[in-house]
């Protein structure tokens, strides 16, 4: 892999309150409008999703990972992410944006070793490193019941 990577999107106005984005080499459009706090419609993406959704997809892309490059094998990681907006004398900025990952693992033993991956993946999410507002983490780990465990490793 190279040692510098770019990345671009075209974004799309015409009319109205809705507006789209494409990326390179993607063939999906997504249609977006502000939140309906800012006078857009309900019921669309915002940029404000987009960026909480970059955060989601990029720490669930990095602990798949690491976890992968360990040979660390769960049953399922969930994640939920909460951006806090808060206006300030420049207009609204980003304040905190709180990671809730929900880790199953297949037995007790692995408690330990998954709380470090997903330390890891904190520090590692490379949306998250980027971002000047501060982002935590509050996870939980929970051990698979035994019959689900079991439907993961036949299903894979």
């Amino acid at each position: 892999m190279s040692d510098q990577l770019q990345f671009s999107v075209n974004g799309h106005w015409a009319a109205g309150e809705q507006g789209s984005v494409t990326g390179d080499r993607i063939g999906r459009t997504i249609e977006f409008s502000t939140p309906p706090e800012f006078h857009g419609e309900a019921g669309f993406w915002t940029p404000e999703h987009f960026l909480l959704a970059a955060v989601a997809s990029c720490f669930i892309a990095t602990f798949r990972a690491i976890a992968g490059f360990s040979k660390f094998d769960p049953v399922g990681l969930e994640l939920s992410v909460e951006g806090k907006l808060e206006k300030g004398q420049g207009g609204y900025d980003f304040t905190g944006i709180l990671l809730r990952p929900r880790l199953t693992i297949r037995d007790e033993n692995s408690r330990l070793l998954a709380r470090r991956f997903l330390e890891k993946t904190e520090r590692s999410c490379l949306v998250a490193r980027a971002l000047k507002c501060a982002v935590t983490m509050e996870p939980t780990i929970q051990v698979a019941e035994a019959e689900k465990a079991d439907l993961h490793e036949v299903v894979a």
